[in-house]
């Protein structure tokens, strides 16, 4: 006698793998993903493929969250020595014979071309959590100067590509599990304060600094001219000057309530550069205005306050530490954009997340949200 067993339906089978994820973290990327769909077609309905593929990107990084959610916590301790290991080889391996574009030496060919950096984004928290894990309850000064360490070598190589962008993301990305980890503010404040009166210093003797002919011996020129321009970009109005001046009028022309759903001016008449890349947070204030602009910097701000507050409750020192560092991933991510579109930061690679185009990134943004929602579901499945 046969006895015959009636297939679940498919949402039965399905629904357990995505039971655990976090509802408001979700919502919050939703509606990121919602505004950069409606901010690429406008910028870039008329740039070629840049919207369909800005879709295939997210649906890649969507597939990748998912993928990557289904991994627990502990198992993605497993991959942190391996995974850096591979990204501060790679990176030496690109200082010795890696490929040079406009000057830069970031990429490395190994059948496709890769840039290495991008894995430190990601692996650089995975170390430090691993290693102040191994270290809990028994933690000493010397751990900290062993994960300045680890943290130093990696910057050190991208700052020699150079890349600066990349490595102010890894940089952070690092000191935020030291800092979490707990790192005394009596280390914490001097280097900040240091930071801040070199800061000053500069600004107050801009003149002298940025005169022709004067070169610090501490940056490279473009680097130099960046800062310089950023201090006065009207040094140089049609060259380096060019992408703040512009990005500052479409910002300030979109005014309260924005010039409206593919009305900008300075975007559609091309005065705006890199419009769907790092300066389309110009084009998305140009016609979406002030009220666009804090409601996109909510989205943001609720994305981090969630993810810190996932790391608040995650069950482990590793989950905590993970989840808090990748968190301020996205708010260097966006504040770094934001301030550099706006004119109070250098000009650097950075896209702002969901946004802007970029496959590499939305790799990176989708392999962040997906430890995030594996901690998130650790910490349920504990709890419950």
């Amino acid at each position: 006698m046969s006895v015959v067993f009636e297939k679940p339906p498919l949402w039965q089978r399905v629904g357990p793998l995505f039971r655990g994820f976090d509802g408001p973290l979700a919502f919050a990327v939703f509606m990121l993903v919602c505004a950069g769909l409606l901010t690429m077609y406008s910028s870039g309905y008329d740039h070629g493929t840049r919207f369909v593929d800005h879709g295939r990107n997210m649906l890649l990084a969507g597939a990748i969250l998912f993928v990557v959610a289904q991994i627990p916590p502990q198992r993605l301790m497993a991959f942190a020595v391996p995974l850096y290991t591979l990204g501060v080889a790679l990176l030496i391996a690109v200082a010795i014979f890696g490929i040079t574009k406009k000057g830069a030496r970031r990429w490395l060919n190994l059948g496709i071309t890769i840039q290495p950096s991008e894995i430190l984004k990601i692996a650089m928290p995975l170390m430090l959590s691993w290693w102040f894990q191994r270290r809990e309850g028994q933690l000493r000064p010397l751990d900290f100067l062993v994960g300045g360490l680890l943290l130093a070598v990696p910057v050190a190589l991208i700052v020699k590509q150079p890349d600066l962008g990349t490595a102010i993301l890894v940089m952070t990305t690092g000191l935020s599990v030291l800092f979490f980890a707990g790192l005394s503010w009596k280390l914490i404040v001097p280097p900040v304060l240091l930071g801040l009166v070199a800061i000053g210093l500069v600004v107050w003797n801009e003149p002298a600094l940025c005169a022709d002919g004067v070169r610090w011996v501490v940056l490279h020129d473009y680097q130099q001219q960046r800062i310089c321009t950023l201090m006065d970009p009207s040094r140089d109005p049609l060259g380096k000057g060019f992408h703040i001046i512009q990005g500052m009028i479409a910002i300030g022309s979109g005014g309260v309530l924005g010039k409206g759903f593919m009305q900008g001016t300075q975007t559609h008449l091309e005065f705006i550069p890199e419009r769907t890349t790092d300066f389309i947070f110009a084009a998305f204030s140009e016609e979406f205005g002030l009220i666009g602009n804090l409601l996109l910097i909510t989205g943001f701000l609720f994305l981090v306050l969630r993810g810190l507050v996932i790391a608040m409750d995650a069950p482990t020192l590793f989950s905590r530490l993970l989840a808090g560092s990748v968190t301020l991933i996205f708010f260097t991510y966006a504040f770094v954009n934001m301030g550099m579109v706006s004119g109070i930061l250098p000009v650097v690679g950075v896209p702002l997340p969901f946004i802007s185009y970029g496959g590499t990134a939305m790799v990176t943004l989708g392999l962040g949200l997906g430890i995030l929602m594996s901690i998130a579901k650790a910490r349920r499945l504990v709890q419950s």
